[in-house]
Formats: structure tokens, C-alpha cells, sequence
């Protein structure tokens, strides 16, 4: 949660963590005349940065990632403390974000840098050019990696960055800056603003915004979609939420499909954009007790204080707030007749902790909305095709994972199925740092990150370059005479 202190600055705010209501960070969200200084001070220092060599913006940010090596303990506490994860999820997420800065380097090498040739013809040329200082919006849960995401690509590509972490986890925002810092980043070259809904309007609205790139809610990105109406030259990369399905079909090893289900549904707490919300069984005669037997293992799932060991699967919410909002999902799919097979609950006295949650339903929902917590439903279908056209009846298109030993049935699924990541016997959280990463429908709009994030944070330029100029020895017509 976050408190507002009235007895002092009135702009001062607590981050409060869900964890043990220790207070994580303190200090003033930004006004609108040091968002303006901010956005200034990138602004100016864009030029010498956008003509560094790719071999300095390399050094800087491997230095980045031997910064987060360094000083793992302690920004893994950091995120645990805000977002509640338990601790060796947050180590893990210092691990992905230090490999993510070496599959940046491979992308923009592979992808956006000076190409010859392309045409067959040597004077074929293509240069990529940044765009200019970006704005980064981070979310909470991924805290540290998914800002990343962003940030070390358009860096490389030579942008400058006013970053603004989640009001949620401002702590770890500042860690994010303060590495890049030790890095020797130039200085103004990446600005780190606090604040919320507001803080990052504002930075939208400048006209020095070359580019915004969002990782969070389908609903925020529409505000900042309609915020850009009528400025196509503001690049948008959008990474939003999802709706997705996890289809059970005939599957020998049902221990590990369970394993994986679980993994897709609930890690995080369920707080992933990639987690499985609907989980479809085909019903054949092997997948009768399926949804006991994994009924009964949620009931094993651990769940308590994400700082003691042995750690537990699941922590905490990142606020009671979130917990709240998903025991009232529950409780309207149940007044929709859904039947509880695990009932999501507060965990002792911490409101923010949550049991994972498992409904049973019969009729398919018409509600389409983002449930971001520890809350599955799951509907038994007569087959494959109809768990595609019912995976399908969603306006988000994130991610989709086909449980099968069916090879043919997973090609079949792949190539109906509205996605972009579909996964085949694997959780539907599973991602490689070097493929790209978003969505379509409300989960995007076509600017993928990972490895395909570099071309978001460049454009390319075309030139025909010539040694010297020479007659063409073959002029249009009206031109013999010169």
C-alpha cells in the first residue's frame, strides 16, 4: 500500500511493503515543472549519446548487469519487500534481467545495425537511428526485469530514457537508477521521476516524447493510447495483459501437466500477464479425475511469508487491495454458478495473502476482464476445437499453452489459436529472452519486446551511396541533350 504523509511535505509518500508493513521507500512524487526539467535534461543530452559507439553503450551496460550481480541480496530483498514474490523468485529476476542485457547486445547486432548489401548491390545501405528520449513506464510486478526490457535496448540503440517505476515498487526503481549510475551512464542520459497515474501523463504530454513504451494494464494503455491520439510521430510500444488459456488434452504424464498448470496459474501469485486464468479440459476418458487431482494439489501449494526458508511457492499480493479485488472475482463467478474446487482465502492476518483459487464452471463466462491474481476457472469441453473457439473468445491474445502428447494436436492448436506466445507442454509464463514477447488483440499493438524490442527503439534509414558520381549511361527520356 501506499500512505500520503499530511503532517509535512504534502507530496510525500511511504511505499508500505504487503510483506511486513515495513516502509520500503519515502520521498515526493515529481511535479509537473521537474517532470518538464527531467524531460530537459534527456532532451539535451540525447545528442552526444545518440553518437557514442555501440562498443560504449555495450561496456556501460554489461557494467549494468555486473552492478545487479553484485548487489543480488539485496535488490532481491527489495523486490520481495514491495511486490511480495517470495525471495527466490526475486533472485531469479535479477538472474533474467543480467542475461537480458547480453540478448540485447545479440538482438541489436542481428537486427538494427548498419546493413550492406541488402539487395544485391553494394550500394544498398542501411543505417538504424534512435529516436530520441523515450518515456518507460514500469509495472510492479517484474519490477526490475520488464523495465529492463525497455530500457537496456533503447540505451543501446542510442535514445535517452525519463523512466518511472511503479508507484507500487519505488524502491527497486531506484536501484534500477542508481546501477546505471555506477555504470557511468552520462549523466541525464536516463531519469528516473516517482509518481502515478498523473506523474505519467505528464510525461506523455511533452512534446520531446519520442517514443512510450508501457508494460501494464490493458485499461492504462488505452488512456495512453488516446493521450497519443493525433501524434503519429510519438513511437507506442504497448505490452499489455491477458485472458489466457491452458488447454488439457490427453497427456500420459498428468503429474507434470499438473506441475505445469499450477506453475502458469499461480506463480507470482498469479500476477503475471502471461498466467493461465482459464484452463480448458478435454474430455476424454483419462482426464475424468483430472480436476480432483489437481484440486488436491493447490491444497498442497505453500503459501506464507516470502522472506522465510524454506521459501514458499507463493508470498503476497503486492497490496490488500489486489487481494480484495480478486476475492470479489471469486465471488461474482460463484453468484454466475461457478462451483469452488479451491476457494481463494486470506492467509492468516496479512489481508495481501492469498490461497490459490479454482472454479469449476459449466457455462463460459461473457465477462472478458483481467483477473490478476491466484484465480483460475477451469471448464470441461467435448474436444480440441472446442476448447480453440472457446480459448478464442477473448479480446486479448497473449499467450495459449496446449497440454498434449499429440504432436498433429498442437500443430492444429498453433494454428488456430489467437496468441502471441503459444506454448506446447510448457506453463503458459514461459519465455526465452531471445524470442520476442507481447501480444495481440488488447494484449498489444504489434511492437513486441525481447529480442524484438530492438526495433522499437530505432528506425531505419535507407541510402544509395556511391564512391563517386559518374553519368548513367542510361538517362530518361528528355534528357539526351545534356
Amino acid at each position: 500500500m501506499e500512505s500520503k504523509d499530511n503532517n509535512s511535505n504534502q507530496d510525500t509518500h511511504h511505499r508500505i511493503s504487503p510483506v511486513d508493513n515495513s516502509i520500503t521507500w519515502t520521498g515526493d512524487w515529481a511535479s509537473s515543472t521537474e517532470i518538464e526539467s527531467a524531460m530537459d535534461r534527456a532532451n539535451g543530452a540525447f545528442f552526444e549519446w545518440s553518437r557514442t559507439s555501440l562498443e560504449e553503450r555495450t561496456a556501460i551496460a554489461r557494467a549494468f548487469a555486473s552492478f545487479l550481480g553484485n548487489n543480488r541480496v539485496d535488490i532481491a530483498k527489495t523486490i520481495t519487500l514491495e511486490s511480495g514474490k517470495p525471495l527466490w523468485e526475486s533472485d531469479l529476476e535479477v538472474t533474467t534481467s543480467i542475461l537480458k542485457v547480453d540478448n540485447a547486445i545479440d538482438a541489436i547486432r542481428s537486427r538494427r545495425w548498419i546493413t550492406r548489401d541488402l539487395t544485391n548491390n553494394p550500394a544498398s545501405v542501411i543505417r538504424y537511428r534512435p529516436l530520441g528520449p523515450m518515456i518507460v513506464l514500469g509495472p510492479y510486478n517484474l519490477p526490475l526485469h520488464l523495465p529492463g526490457a525497455h530500457i537496456v535496448p533503447a540505451l543501446l540503440a542510442g535514445n535517452t530514457i525519463l523512466f518511472k517505476p511503479s508507484e507500487k515498487t519505488p524502491a527497486v526503481g531506484d536501484w534500477i537508477a542508481r546501477a546505471w549510475r555506477w555504470a557511468q551512464l552520462p549523466e541525464n542520459v536516463l531519469e528516473c521521476i516517482h509518481g502515478a497515474v498523473e506523474q505519467a501523463k505528464r510525461a506523455v504530454s511533452m512534446p520531446q516524447t519520442a517514443g512510450v513504451l508501457f508494460t501494464g494494464s490493458y485499461h492504462a494503455g488505452v488512456q495512453i493510447h488516446q493521450q497519443l491520439a493525433g501524434r503519429p510521430e510519438c513511437l507506442l510500444a504497448l505490452e499489455m495483459g491477458g485472458n489466457n488459456p491452458l488447454v488439457v488434452d490427453r497427456i500420459h504424464n498428468q503429474k507434470a501437466a499438473i506441475a505445469s498448470i499450477i506453475q502458469s496459474a499461480y506463480i507470482t501469485s498469479g500476477q503475471r500477464c502471461t498466467c493461465a486464468r482459464r484452463l480448458f479440459v478435454v474430455n476424454h476418458p483419462e482426464n475424468r479425475g483430472f480436476l480432483d487431482d489437481l484440486s488436491r494439489s493447490i491444497a498442497q501449494i505453500s503459501v506464507a511469508n516470502p522472506l522465510i526458508h524454506p521459501q514458499p511457492f507463493m508470498g503476497t499480493l503486492v497490496s490488500n487491495q489486489a487481494a480484495h479485488s480478486i476475492l470479489d472475482a471469486q465471488s461474482d463467478l460463484k453468484s454466475h454458478g461457478a462451483v469452488v474446487l479451491n476457494e481463494a482465502r486470506i492467509v492468516g492476518d496479512n489481508h495481501a495473502m492469498l490461497s490459490p483459487g479454482l472454479l469449476q464452471s459449466k457455462v463460459v463466462s461473457t465477462s472478458d476482464e483481467e483477473v490478476f491474481g491466484p484465480l483460475a476457472i477451469a471448464h470441461v469441453v467435448n474436444d480440441l476445437d472446442e476448447a480453440i473457439e472457446l480459448a478464442n473468445r477473448s479480446k486479448y491474445g497473449l499467450a495459449a499453452g496446449l497440454l498434449s502428447d499429440d504432436r498433429a494436436a498442437f500443430e492444429h492448436f498453433a494454428s488456430h489459436v489467437r496468441a502471441g506466445i503459444i506454448n506446447w507442454n510448457a506453463p503458459t509464463t514461459g519465455a526465452s529472452g531471445k524470442l520476442p514477447f507481447g501480444g495481440i488483440g488488447a494484449s498489444g499493438n504489434h511492437r513486441p519486446s525481447g529480442s524484438f524490442a530492438a526495433d522499437y527503439c530505432s528506425y531505419p534509414v535507407a541510402s544509395i551511396e556511391n564512391q563517386e558520381l559518374v553519368m548513367s549511361s542510361n538517362l530518361p527520356p528528355g534528357l539526351e541533350r545534356i
